[in-house]
């Protein structure tokens, strides 16, 4: 009795006779590129709301104050970071590693009510950016000045 196999016209095992070409490019264009090394930063938040306003916690380490944005838009929320990190080891003067990083992070989030720009407050304090941000029914956008 013969052997039933699928053939797949896209497959590059034709033209390589080893097979380790098709594994090579399998999934290439699918999965993110990750370098090794460079630290994965994310801003992570926790939201919490009472009657009159919304409190985000969101953790950007790394980050100075001056290098973090917050935009306010109706009840859309976007905040963006901007990172560098700097490394280096010597053994006496000899410089044996040096590594730097720059990244830029974003994150935007859509909240249920609009936000009172005029009110809004943000604070950033190790490595925590704490905004508080006051209901409205409507508004405009506004840029937001970490303190």
């Amino acid at each position: 009795m013969a052997n039933i196999s699928r053939y797949d016209p896209f497959s590059l095992a034709r033209l390589d006779p080893f097979g380790d070409l098709d594994d090579l490019f399998k999934g290439f264009f699918v999965r993110p590129v990750a370098f090794e090394g460079q630290p994965q930063i994310q801003i992570k938040m926790d939201v919490k709301e009472n009657e009159a306003a919304y409190t985000v916690h969101a953790d950007i380490p790394g980050a100075k104050k001056e290098d973090i944005h917050v935009d306010i838009e109706g009840n859309r929320v976007s905040i963006s970071a901007e990172t560098k990190t700097e490394k280096e080891e010597k053994e006496g003067d000899k410089v044996l590693r040096s590594e730097r990083y720059v990244g830029k992070v974003a994150r935007s989030f859509t909240l249920a009510q609009d936000i009172d720009e005029a009110k809004a407050q943000a604070k950033y304090t190790d490595g925590v950016l704490e905004l508080t941000l006051p209901k409205k029914a409507s508004g405009t956008a506004r840029k937001l000045a970490v303190q």
